[in-house]
């Protein structure tokens, strides 16, 4: 199908997009406009009248972040059809696509299909691996084979909204903030690579890295791409969790489809 493909999208990893550009490649031929709200400190404007929609987000203790909420609240769309991903840390993604489901409803989208797909656990380190370096080759033939499958289900016309698992009232979200990685001064060069891809700019660099745990949302973007590896997320509170994570979830979990 040739139409225009509008990737609006959240990914402080990078596993959301790699995600959503996979999924667009099935969707068929067309021009694809990336919207990418990561690093923005507006939200989006925009209205959508033509072609197809796929909305992306990284999985936050099973719901949609809220900060991309906030980044897409002036998004609306006139009918036009909507594909949902959700890529989580093979934990579980709970209630955010039927959220997210809710919220493209309101501002006017059609669901034509949603998925669940893993990317590499936020907390995930070498030692403590949980999904690491997903989505791999597997995972990204999947999310093509979904987008065909979704560009079928968006030009059938009698086909009914998809069921989307989840519960109303959605689980509780959790509060942010008040942990946030640490930087190794004797390893620290000062690049200002963290800062570059924080997606909360919560990270100033000076004559020393320092980061604003309040607005801290640990995604660990950060921990990622320091070159000399000064960044590592420490708090006993992350840690905790990290270790449940590898007890519980090192299981490979695959996409789930739902059209």
């Amino acid at each position: 199908m040739n139409q225009t493909i509008h990737l609006i999208y959240f990914s402080p990893t990078g596993a959301t997009r790699k995600t959503v550009t996979a999924i667009a490649q099935g969707l068929g031929t067309g021009k694809v406009l990336h919207h990418d709200l990561t690093r923005v400190r507006e939200g989006i404007d925009l209205t959508l009248d033509e072609g197809i929609a796929v909305i992306g987000f990284p999985v936050y203790a099973g719901r949609v972040p809220e900060l991309f909420l906030q980044r897409i609240e002036r998004l609306q769309a006139a009918g036009m059809p909507v594909v949902i991903a959700a890529v989580y840390g093979n934990r579980a993604f709970e209630d955010a696509l039927l959220e997210m489901a809710d919220v493209c409803r309101a501002k006017g989208f059609s669901v034509s299909a949603a998925g669940a797909f893993i990317g590499e656990h936020s907390y995930a380190t070498d030692s403590h691996p949980v999904a690491l370096g997903r989505p791999d080759r597997d995972d990204l033939g999947r999310a093509v084979e979904f987008g065909t499958l979704a560009s079928r289900a968006a030009a059938d016309p009698s086909r009914r909204e998809p069921q989307i698992p989840g519960a109303f009232p959605y689980k509780e979200r959790p509060p942010l903030g008040g942990a946030a990685p640490d930087t190794d001064e004797g390893l620290c060069t000062l690049c200002g690579a963290c800062a570059e891809i924080c997606p909360t700019f919560v990270i100033e660099v000076g004559d020393a890295v320092r980061t604003n745990a309040a607005g801290c949302i640990k995604c660990c973007a950060c921990t990622r791409v320091c070159p000399p590896g000064a960044r590592t997320m420490n708090h006993p509170s992350v840690a905790e969790r990290r270790q449940m994570l590898v007890d519980s979830c090192s299981r490979r979990k695959e996409p789930d489809f739902f059209l």
